[in-house]
């Protein structure tokens, strides 16, 4: 049964001693500090001081404790007054409030999902952002253009979180590891055979913003296109 329409407590019985919500927020505590995979019901339940077994009592399977942090994290983008009426306004600031989660919480990338369980709130994000398109196109094209969005955001904070993490396992930061390849890039270059790569290294502006402006120029082209839609459709 879905862990959202299980109730939390039984109707009858004694006042249960815990909360779903104390058992995520502490789960998240370890998983921020060492990891999803360090976020055991064992580990939990020294840090709310509980028996381990008496948790899935609350929780009955890791994979719905890992429903109930996803959602918790949901919950930390800031939707409130969305759809405001500004499409892109709203869109973008749904688009840097997934990105600072991530961040905050990089464990989030090691989560596979196939399917949503539509816990309460990525119910609410859903209704804000999806809102934020609705007088302008049908639910199928907000689908795919939100899928669009999604797509580029999980992307590029997937990416960011990798080579942070590369840096931290390695010791040699993003500029470090730019440098060392400059005799390699260089002999590319002088071999005349790539082109394309030359262009990228000579002329494209990315290669030299911080990552806050970088994720911001590819948002600004993923919004553009949103827009050209919205465009064709009213048009």
């Amino acid at each position: 049964m879905n862990i959202w329409m299980r109730p939390e407590r039984p109707a009858r019985g004694p006042r249960p001693a815990y909360s779903r919500a104390q058992i995520t927020e502490a789960a998240i505590r370890i998983a921020d500090a060492e990891g999803l995979e360090a976020a055991t019901m064992r580990r939990i339940a020294t840090e709310i001081g509980a028996g381990a077994m008496s948790l899935y009592r609350y929780v009955p399977s890791r994979d719905d404790l890992i429903e109930l942090m996803a959602d918790r994290l949901m919950g930390e983008i800031d939707v409130d007054g969305l759809p405001s009426g500004d499409w892109r306004a709203d869109l973008t600031r749904y688009a840097d409030g997934m990105r600072a989660m991530w961040l905050r919480h990089p464990w989030i990338a090691t989560v596979h999902r196939s399917l949503p369980s539509f816990g309460p709130h990525q119910l609410r994000v859903i209704e804000g952002t999806m809102g934020a398109l609705d007088a302008y196109v049908s639910i199928d094209e907000n689908l795919s253009l939100m899928a669009i969005l999604n797509g580029y955001v999980e992307g590029a904070v997937r990416e960011e979180i990798t080579r942070a993490e590369e840096a931290r396992r390695s010791g040699v930061s993003e500029a470090e590891w730019m440098a060392r390849s400059g005799p390699r890039i260089q002999q590319i270059l002088d071999s005349g055979q790539y082109p394309m790569f030359a262009r990228i290294v000579g002329e494209a502006r990315q290669l030299h913003l911080d990552r806050d402006e970088q994720f911001r120029y590819g948002l600004d082209r993923v919004l553009d296109c949103i827009g050209a839609a919205l465009t064709a459709r009213s048009g």
